[in-house]
C-alpha cells in the first residue's frame, strides 16, 4: 500500500491540491515534529526547516490513484522535488507517510518570517489556483522541467486572470454567458518569457447562431502599469528614454522609446503597488497617491496583454534626472524632466509614439488645470 502523501505547504491550499489531482479530496490534520515554515525572501511559497521543539501543521492525503501520482510527480517534480519517507503525528499517533521535498535538500540563508498558510492564502491563494490550471494543461504534453522553468511567466499570468475575472461592465456590449464560446484545441507552439497561443475556436453571432471553427493566436503576455510622474508646480513631467524590442523588430530606424514608467505587475501585486515599485527600480522616486487613467487591453485583436496606467501628482526637482535600471535584467533607462508643454509637443510629432504615454498625455492635459489648483 503507497503512504499518504503528507501536504505542508502550498497544497495544504485545499481549492490548489484540487486542481493538482484534478478531482475533489479529503483530508486529515497531521503535525511534523520538530519543523517549521518559514517565508522565502521574496518568494511565493514556504521552506520547512529543522527546528527541534517545533511542530509543522499539514494534511495527509490517504487515498490515491495512479493518476494522482503521476500528476504530483509533474507537479512537483520540474522543481527538483520528490517523495521522501517521513513519520507524522495524526490524532496523536505516529503515521508512515512520504512529503515532496527537493534532493539535494539544501538549507536556505534567505529567509523571512515564520509562514502562515493564511496569509499566503489571502496573498496568492487565488494566485496559484489559476497558475496551476495552466501548469497542469501541459501534463502530458511537455516535460516537467520544461514547464517549471517558465513557473514565474505561469504564476505571473494566474495573477492577470484573477484581475481578468473582475469583469468590466457589458452595458453596450455582448454580455458572455456559459456556451457563448466553445474551443476545440489549444495549442502552445513558443513558451519562453513570454508565449504564444494557437486556439481553434468557435464564438456566438449576433444572430444567435455559432460562427465556423477558425484558428487565431495571440501573443500572451502579463498585466502591466505605466505612471507618469507629475509636478503640478513645476507643470513638468518625468519621462524615461529606452531601447524597445518592438520597434526594432517592425524596422524603426529609432527604437528607442519616450515613455512613462512601465513594468509588470508581479505575483502578490496590485497595480498601485506594481507602479509604486517600477518608479522606484526606473526613476528612483518614491510615489504616494496615484491617480488612476485608465485601464486597458492596448491591442486585444493578438495579445493578452492588459495595462494599468496611473498619473502620480510629486515633486520633481532637477536632481531627480538620471539613468535607472534593475541590476540583472539588462535595463538601461535615462530619465527626462520636460515641461508638460515640451511632452505635448512630442506627442504632436509623433516622437511619443506608444499608447499609454500618449493616453496618459491626454488624460493630462484634460485634468491639468484642477491638478495645478490643488
Amino acid at each position: 500500500m503507497t503512504r499518504p502523501y503528507f501536504f505542508f505547504g502550498i497544497l495544504r491550499h485545499l481549492p490548489l491540491l484540487e486542481v493538482v489531482l484534478g478531482r475533489p479530496v479529503q483530508v486529515q490534520t497531521a503535525w511534523l515534529a520538530d519543523h517549521a515554515l518559514y517565508w522565502t525572501k521574496d518568494g511565493s511559497f514556504p521552506v520547512m526547516l529543522y527546528r527541534p521543539g517545533e511542530q509543522a501543521e499539514g494534511v495527509l492525503l490517504e487515498e490515491q490513484s495512479a493518476s494522482d501520482v503521476d500528476r504530483l510527480d509533474f507537479f512537483e517534480g520540474g522543481f527538483g522535488f520528490s517523495a521522501h519517507p517521513v513519520q507524522v503525528i495524526r490524532g496523536g499517533e505516529p503515521v508512515d507517510a512520504q512529503i515532496f521535498r527537493p534532493e539535494p535538500f539544501g538549507i536556505p540563508t534567505d529567509l523571512g518570517p515564520a509562514w502562515r498558510l493564511e496569509n499566503w492564502q489571502q496573498r496568492f491563494g487565488a494566485e496559484y489556483e489559476a497558475m496551476a490550471r495552466d501548469y497542469l494543461a501541459q501534463f502530458g504534453l511537455k516535460p516537467p522541467r520544461a514547464v517549471a522553468a517558465r513557473f514565474e511567466q505561469i504564476l505571473t499570468r494566474g495573477a492577470s486572470r484573477v484581475r481578468a475575472a473582475q469583469a468590466a461592465p457589458t452595458e453596450l456590449r455582448h454580455h458572455t454567458v456559459a456556451g457563448d464560446v466553445a474551443v476545440a484545441a489549444l495549442r502552445e507552439p513558443y513558451a519562453r518569457f513570454f508565449a504564444m497561443e494557437e486556439i481553434d475556436v468557435s464564438f456566438r453571432r449576433f444572430d444567435g447562431s455559432m460562427s465556423p471553427q477558425v484558428t487565431r493566436a495571440g501573443f500572451i503576455a502579463c498585466d502591466a502599469v505605466t505612471v507618469l510622474p507629475y509636478d503640478p508646480v513645476r507643470d513638468r513631467v518625468l519621462v524615461v528614454d529606452q531601447f524597445r524590442t518592438g520597434p526594432y523588430l517592425r524596422g524603426d530606424p529609432q527604437p528607442w522609446q519616450i515613455e512613462a514608467i512601465a513594468g509588470r505587475i508581479d505575483p502578490g501585486e496590485t497595480p498601485v503597488e506594481a507602479a509604486r515599485r517600477e518608479a522606484v527600480e526606473e526613476a528612483g522616486l518614491v510615489l504616494a497617491d496615484l491617480l488612476p487613467v485608465a485601464s486597458y487591453y492596448p491591442s486585444p485583436g493578438c495579445s493578452a496583454e492588459y495595462l494599468y496606467s496611473f498619473v502620480a501628482v510629486t515633486d520633481l526637482p532637477d536632481a531627480v534626472a538620471g539613468v535607472f535600471g534593475v541590476e540583472g535584467e539588462a535595463e538601461d533607462i535615462r530619465g527626462h524632466l520636460i515641461s508638460f508643454d515640451r511632452m505635448m509637443e512630442l506627442v504632436a510629432s509623433g516622437e511619443i509614439s506608444n499608447a499609454p504615454t500618449v493616453l496618459t498625455a491626454f488624460w493630462l492635459a484634460q485634468n491639468r488645470a484642477r491638478l495645478r489648483e490643488t
